[in-house]
C-alpha cells in the first residue's frame, strides 16, 4: 500500500511540473504550441541545427529560413516519405535529386540516400539555392523561390503571367494570381516560421 502512495505521489509532482511548465510556455513563448511540440519531442527539433549552419554558410541562405522549410516539410522527421515519392527531412524528389547528382557529378546516386540528413539537407538547399538565384532579381526573392519549391518553376511562371504584370510582378501578385491554396499556406507558414526562429535568436550565438 505504502509502495501504491509513493507511485501516486510521484504521478502528482510530475502533473504539477508538467501544468507549471507548460504554464511558462503560454507566458514566454510567442508560439507556445510549437515550444511545446519542441518540448515533447526530445530534442529532435534541434537535432539538425548544426548541420543547417554548416549548409547555410555554404549555399549564403539564412538557417532560419532552411529550418522552417524542413519544419513545414517533415518536422524533422528524416524517414518521412511523401505521397508522391518525396524523402526525408526536406522532402526531395527523385527528379530534384537527379538534377543535383548530375549538376554535381555524384556518382553512385540512389534515391533512398535522401534518408541520410546530411544528403537530404544538402539537396534541398541546393534547389532552394537554385531557386534564389533564379528569382534574384525580385525586391523579395523568398516567397518566388518558396513557391517553385512546393509547386515548381512553370506553375510560378504561370502565376506570374495569369496576374497580368508578367515579369514584374511581385510577391503580392504572385499570391492573388496562386490557384494553389495550398502554396499559398505553405509560403505564409515557412515565412512565419523563420520570422519566429530569427526573433527568438535561433542561431545567433552560432
Amino acid at each position: 500500500m505504502d509502495g501504491v502512495k509513493v507511485v501516486v505521489a510521484i504521478l502528482a509532482v510530475v502533473v504539477v511540473l508538467a501544468v507549471a511548465a507548460f504554464a511558462v510556455i503560454s507566458l514566454t513563448s510567442d508560439d507556445p504550441r510549437y515550444t511545446a511540440h519542441e518540448m515533447l519531442s526530445l530534442g529532435r527539433y534541434d537535432k539538425y541545427d548544426g548541420l543547417i549552419l554548416e549548409v547555410a554558410r555554404q549555399r549564403n541562405i539564412p538557417p532560419e529560413l532552411i529550418k522552417a522549410v524542413i519544419w513545414k516539410e517533415s518536422r524533422f522527421d528524416p524517414t518521412k516519405k511523401g505521397g508522391q515519392g518525396e524523402r526525408g527531412l526536406m522532402q526531395i524528389t527523385e527528379v530534384a535529386a537527379a538534377d543535383w547528382a548530375r549538376a554535381g557529378k555524384v556518382e553512385g546516386f540512389v534515391p533512398t540516400m535522401l534518408f541520410d540528413p546530411k544528403v537530404n539537407i544538402e539537396v534541398g538547399t541546393w534547389y532552394l539555392r537554385r531557386a534564389l538565384d533564379h528569382w534574384s532579381e525580385k525586391d523579395d526573392p523568398v516567397p518566388f523561390a518558396l513557391a517553385e519549391y512546393n509547386a515548381g518553376r512553370g506553375r510560378v511562371h504561370r502565376w506570374m503571367k495569369d496576374s497580368g504584370q508578367g515579369s514584374t510582378a511581385d510577391a503580392k501578385d504572385l499570391q492573388d494570381a496562386m490557384d494553389f491554396p495550398g502554396t499559398k499556406s505553405y509560403i505564409a507558414a515557412i515565412i512565419s516560421r523563420s520570422d519566429f526562429y530569427r526573433q527568438r535568436g535561433e542561431f545567433a550565438e552560432q
